[in-house]
């Protein structure tokens, strides 16, 4: 499958358009949209442009609220909850983390929990919003079982995303943004849209046994053995049990049952490290940190040490610049107005 270069404040403005067509206000599709081309940007295009058709196939279904009464409930001075009325997710994903970077701000800690949401795409957007006011941030979110437990064939967990903000002085933020799977489902999705094959290791058969063919993942892997599946069961008790919401098997699937609504749950964090050491001094640190893990001796087969979201940072300079990679059949029907089947 081909793949076409645009200006992201084209694709950006097209998804708004998309969107707001589907008689949902003109602010949600802004934000849903801003949210999905930070995703394009980064070069992560498994949770952006690529969404939006699902999006809208859902709204028409009934499975998202174009209209939802959100409302937030502070429960203590470090506390709160957001119910989203089963709108987009990424504006309930949104208000929950401005509610506890508020908090941390002025309390030193803010955790809130958002219920009733559906899939709020790429959280490294809501860290991010944290460390732009001096914060660390964290976020988490559940999704329904795709994922195999570590010795089994069958999957009960989600990919089970956790993200981490960390701000700096002078380098930009540390952004650690992983799905406790080894690699998310939409990587599955977009490699399948561009007709590639997948590693191995990615995603296995019926029979639990490792495939190439997208076409033929029916559960993915937890990374890490073990470890990544006890990961991911921490994910679905902080964004679903202490949210109020279901887990793994029991929470409503993202591709079937487009008119039930998923029902789903996140958890935001911010700390504000004022509270904890001297803020210069920490961010120094940061900085110090940053630098120091870069000048590490690389390993053969490698040619500089990462830290967690740089490649991602790097490709945002450059397609800011030069544009996003789309999947021509993305950008074909972001450009159309109307599609068959369509609101």
């Amino acid at each position: 499958m081909t793949t076409a270069t645009v200006p992201f404040e084209e694709v950006q403005k097209l998804i708004e358009e998309k969107l707001a067509s589907a008689d949902i206000s003109q602010e949600h599709a802004a934000k849903v949209a801003e949210i999905l081309i930070h995703a394009d940007l980064r070069g992560v295009n498994s949770h952006g442009a690529l969404r939006t058709e699902h999006y809208m196939k859902r709204l028409k279904a009934g499975g998202i609220n174009p209209k939802p009464e959100i409302s937030f409930n502070q429960t203590g001075p470090v506390t709160g909850v957001v119910d989203g009325d089963d709108g987009f997710g990424h504006v309930i994903a949104d208000i929950a983390m401005n509610h506890a970077i508020e908090m941390a701000k002025e309390n030193g800690v803010g955790m809130v929990t958002a219920m009733n949401s559906s899939h709020c795409g790429a959280l490294s957007y809501f860290v991010q919003e944290a460390t732009e006011h001096k914060l660390i941030g964290i976020a988490m979110t559940h999704t329904d079982k795709i994922v195999v437990p570590f010795g089994g064939k069958e999957s009960f967990l989600g990919t089970n995303p956790i993200a981490y903000g960390v701000p700096a002085k002078s380098e930009k933020p540390f952004i650690l943004d992983m799905a406790t799977s080894n690699v998310a489902l939409g990587k599955i999705l977009q490699h399948k849209e561009e007709g590639k094959d997948i590693p191995e290791g990615w995603g296995v058969d019926e029979a639990g046994s490792p495939v190439t063919d997208p076409a033929k993942v029916v559960s993915l892997t937890p990374f890490g053995g073990p470890k990544g599946s006890g990961l991911s069961m921490i994910v679905d008790i902080f964004s679903g049990l202490l949210a109020g919401m279901a887990f793994g098997p029991h929470i409503n699937s993202m591709y079937e049952e487009l008119d039930k609504k998923r029902k789903l749950g996140h958890y935001f964090c911010a700390i504000n490290p004022s509270f904890f050491t001297d803020t210069e001094s920490f961010l120094e640190q940061m900085d110090k940190m940053i630098k120091e893990i870069r000048e590490v001796p690389a390993a053969e087969g490698f040619n500089r040490v990462l830290v967690p979201g740089e490649i991602e940072q790097e490709n945002e300079t450059r397609n800011r610049k030069e544009g996003v990679q789309i999947a021509v059949t993305v950008y074909e029907y972001l450009k159309n107005n109307k599609i068959k089947g369509e609101i």
